[in-house]
């Protein structure tokens, strides 16, 4: 009885596939990925909204009650912060990885000896908990009671994020698809960090510059490396026979429609943003001349001259259920 009880936990908890390869000091275990995983994968699912409730508790609602939230700008504090941790963490994990297992010096590992089909159990485990995460963000849109309205933009993200690693995982690209969540998530940290010191104080937008400028970088970057990876990479690979059970999906279809889809995630993302940054100037340059307008009208301070007009999400700045800034923001002192 015990042994099967044992073999049903370690069934939950331990990455399943594992296989002995044999290497110059002797073997090294490596894990393949299969139905099973879909078992662990639901107990890290568990694991995380555990643990997304014990950072709620205490820490997000220590911290919100001492800044006297709004209801809005409450669940995106919650939002970015339970991100904000979730980034620096996984973007440290990530790092971790990617150096131990020599893929940042050596970029040509990205795409040679491809079909990567056996991991170490520290990429496996990775995607696992990676995978989780995501899902886990599904039933949180309930637990959280996410406003309706916030509801399709969260959706958006959350099935870019599990469409784009489930790929990578299934489809053996686990080392470029490691680089990538690197750059992506360094990246979305210091979007929800700019967003938690406004939060704080409402001048305080400098890091929302910086992230601006690293948005754009990173765009680039992603669709050099993948266009580098896949496009050249992997086209001048020899073994180029669609073999599923092999894990060779390296056909000319397999690349371009990982190209498309992964060109099509930075193209939006990057219209997302245009579009909300001119938004914001469009909004800042209207308060600028109604004020010239205005000389005799009591000067408000400066402090009060809220950001509400566009408050930032998820990477674009949203002007409140999509209207213009009305002057009824603006708190009296």
């Amino acid at each position: 009885g015990k042994n099967v009880t044992a073999k049903t936990a370690f069934l939950f908890i331990l990455p399943q596939y594992n296989i002995s390869v044999p290497t110059a000091d002797g073997e090294t275990v490596h894990y393949h990925y299969g139905p099973k995983d879909l078992v662990t994968i639901l107990f890290y699912v568990f694991i995380t909204i555990i643990l997304h409730a014990v950072v709620q508790e205490y820490i997000l609602d220590k911290i919100s009650k001492r800044l006297h939230l709004s209801k809005v700008k409450h669940s995106k504090f919650n939002e970015s912060g339970q991100l904000v941790i979730f980034h620096l963490s996984s973007v440290i994990w990530c790092f971790y990885v990617v150096v131990t297992e020599g893929y940042l010096t050596n970029p040509r590992s990205l795409w040679e000896d491809y079909p990567h089909v056996y991991l170490p159990f520290q990429v496996k485990f990775f995607y696992l908990c990676q995978l989780a995460y995501w899902l886990h963000a599904l039933p949180e849109l309930y637990f959280q009671k996410v406003r309706k309205e916030e509801i399709p933009r969260q959706l958006q993200y959350i099935c870019l994020y599990l469409v784009h690693i489930a790929g990578a995982y299934l489809l053996n690209l686990s080392r470029l698809g490691l680089i990538l969540l690197l750059l992506q998530y360094s990246t979305e940290f210091l979007f929800h960090m700019a967003r938690l010191f406004y939060f704080a104080d409402e001048n305080n937008e400098k890091l929302f510059n910086a992230w601006a400028a690293v948005f754009g970088i990173t765009r680039l970057f992603i669709l050099t490396l993948a266009v580098l990876a896949i496009g050249f990479g992997l086209a001048r690979m020899e073994n180029q026979a669609f073999d599923p059970e092999k894990g060779n999906f390296n056909t000319l279809l397999c690349r371009l429609c990982v190209l498309l889809l992964v060109c099509a995630a930075q193209a939006w993302l990057m219209w997302r943003f245009i579009h909300s940054q001119l938004r914001h100037w469009r909004e800042y340059w209207n308060e600028q001349s109604a004020k010239r307008r205005v000389p005799a009208a009591p000067r408000l301070p400066a402090r009060l001259i809220k950001r509400e007009s566009g408050y930032h999400e998820n990477g674009v700045v949203k002007a409140e259920n999509g209207t213009s800034p009305r002057t009824k923001k603006l708190k009296s002192p």
